[in-house]
C-alpha cells in the first residue's frame, strides 16, 4: 500500500531532530495526550533533546502532582517538577475504559517498540482512515481503519490539517503531524538510541584502525620470512 511504502522511505533509519521531536510533542500535547499516557516519560527527558531546563521546568509547573503523605499524614497536591513523569488522563484503567466506551487507550511511552513494525505501523493507523469498502460494516462507535488489526477501531480520526499550529512556522498538514509524533514516540521508546549509534561508529572506527595496523604488522613482520629464499643442496 502507498502508505507502507511512503512510511519506509520517510520514517526508517534517519536521525531524529531536535526540532521534529519538539513539534512531535506538541502532536502528543494537544491531540493524543487527553485519553494516552506516558507514564514511562519524564519532563526532565527533554531537557537538551527538546526544550531548554528552563522550559521544562514552566511546563512542569503547569501541573498537579498528588505527593505525600506531610507531617500530618496526608497527601497533598503540589505544583510539578522535572522529575515528575507525564500524567496520566485518567485515574485508573477503569476510568480509561469507561470513557471510552470499553476500550483502553494504551500507553504511549514504548509503542513504536511494542508493535511489529512499530514506527511504519503508528504512521500507517494515524492517516489510514478511510470509509469502508462495500460490504465491509463496522458496528457502530468503531471507525474503519485498514492498518489495525481486523479493520475496526475504537479511537476516531484525530489528524486534521491544522489540527495544531506549530511555533516554527511548518505548515501542519496530516502527514506532517502525523510523521513528528511518530518522530517523538521514537524518541520516547529509545531515547539512548543516536547515543548509542553514535557509540557504536566510534567502536567500529576504533576496531578498523586497530585492523588496519595489525594488517600492516603482519606484512612488517612476516615479509622477510615469506620472501626468504630456501636453497637444498641434494648433491652433498
Amino acid at each position: 500500500m502507498s502508505v507502507s511504502v511512503y512510511a519506509v522511505n520517510s520514517l526508517k533509519n534517519y536521525c531524529l531532530s531536535k526540532c521534529r521531536i519538539r513539534r512531535g510533542h506538541q502532536v502528543y500535547q494537544e491531540v493524543c495526550a487527553a485519553c494516552h499516557s506516558m507514564s514511562l516519560v519524564a519532563f526532565r527527558d527533554l531537557i537538551g533533546v527538546a526544550y531548554t531546563e528552563e522550559e521544562v521546568k514552566a511546563m512542569a509547573a503547569d501541573i498537579e502532582v498528588e505527593d505525600g503523605p506531610n507531617d500530618e499524614g496526608e497527601m497533598y497536591m503540589r505544583p510539578g517538577k522535572p522529575s515528575d513523569h507525564f500524567p496520566s488522563p485518567y485515574a485508573n484503567e477503569q476510568a480509561a475504559r469507561f470513557a471510552n466506551g470499553g476500550a483502553y487507550p494504551p500507553d504511549l511511552s514504548l509503542i513504536t517498540k511494542a508493535r511489529h513494525n512499530g514506527q511504519n505501523y503508528v504512521f500507517a493507523l494515524l492517516t489510514g482512515y478511510r470509509e469502508p469498502p462495500a460490504g465491509v460494516s463496522v458496528r457502530e462507535g468503531l471507525h474503519y481503519n485498514p492498518y489495525f488489526p481486523g479493520g475496526a477501531i475504537a479511537m476516531p480520526k484525530m489528524l486534521m490539517d491544522g489540527g495544531v499550529e506549530y511555533e516554527d512556522g511548518v505548515p501542519a498538514t496530516e502527514t506532517q503531524m502525523a510523521k513528528d509524533v511518530v518522530t517523538f514516540l521514537s524518541w520516547a521508546a529509545e531515547p539512548e538510541m543516536e547515543e548509542r549509534k553514535l557509540m557504536g561508529f566510534k567502536v567500529i572506527f576504533v576496531l578498523s584502525l586497530a585492523l588496519i595496523q595489525a594488517g600492516f604488522y603482519k606484512r612488517w613482520k612476516w615479509a622477510p620470512v615469506k620472501s626468504r629464499r630456501v636453497i637444498v643442496d641434494v648433491i652433498n
